[in-house]
């Protein structure tokens, strides 16, 4: 059954395409998506190398009040608290101004870092493939070609087991409906993902949609199928339950943590 499934997400040399572009901002969004570029120039300035979007909005299947705004901005020099602190405040801004999104989220990084050795297959990647130029040079072109094979595999996610103990932690300071919903979001869609990766190889192909992801696994796995298509909805329309979450770091997790070290290996360790 598996391999009938038709090939997608891929290039006719079967790398990864890159997902996302800006004519695809959904209407709705555009507003929102320009405000962030001119104040990623007015809060960075000269301490910014580029700007990228990544998500939904630069795939087209953002939806309105529920999509959140997804950014990649990456500095000359390593980012310090001050710059976190800025993303934070500008992300704040953002979110209050434009009630069509559901939050803003920022990772920063250095170009050093995102086109270091060890960031190749994970960061890199990342770059390359899930995200769309917004400001400055994109990075794209120092970076090869990727193929869904067993190395992007590990190294983009092979590092769950060591994420669960925080995970834990996170759980356990979860102490209310509002602090519990954006966790069980996060939490799904990490190990949807995971799920996702696990397989794809096999699969030889990829996809950024959550239901896709379970589907595919599925294939491969199917007596954990129906958790993992459980956590896809979950990812899109969470709840609060904590015995989800239990779930998630008591049997889920480690389970596909174990799996995953067992078919890919572990990811190579990163400075944090």
């Amino acid at each position: 059954m598996a391999g009938t499934l038709p090939r997608q997400g891929l290039d006719a040399q079967g790398c990864i395409e890159r997902e996302g572009s800006l004519a695809r901002v959904p209407h709705d969004f555009r507003p929102v998506v320009a405000a962030a570029r001119d104040r990623l120039l007015d809060v960075f300035g000269g301490r910014m190398h580029s700007a990228y979007l990544y998500g939904s909005i630069p795939r087209g299947t953002a939806r309105v009040g529920r999509s959140d705004l997804d950014l990649l901005v990456v500095l000359r020099a390593e980012p310090t608290d001050g710059d976190r602190e800025d993303a934070r405040l500008l992300g704040e801004a953002l979110d209050k101004e434009f009630r069509r999104i559901d939050g803003v989220g920022t990772l920063l990084y250095s170009k050093a870092r995102v086109l270091s050795e060890p960031e190749r297959y994970d960061m890199g990647w990342f770059v390359a493939c899930m995200c769309t130029p917004l400001l400055g040079e994109d990075l794209a072109e120092y970076l090869p070609r990727y193929r869904p094979d067993s190395l992007l595999a590990r190294e983009t996610n092979g590092d769950l087991a060591l994420l669960l103990p925080r995970w834990r932690e996170r759980i356990a300071a979860a102490d209310s409906d509002e602090a519990r919903r954006p966790l069980l979001r996060f939490m799904s869609r990490h190990l949807v993902r995971t799920g996702f990766t696990l397989v794809m190889p096999r699969w030889n192909g990829w996809t950024s949609d959550l239901t896709e992801m379970a589907e595919a696994f599925g294939l491969y796995y199917p007596g954990r199928a129906e958790q993992m298509r459980a956590a896809a909805v979950l990812g899109y329309e969470p709840t609060s339950d904590p015995a989800v979450l239990r779930s998630y770091v008591d049997d889920l997790g480690p389970w596909l943590a174990d799996e995953y070290a067992r078919v890919h290996g572990v990811k190579a360790p990163r400075p944090d």
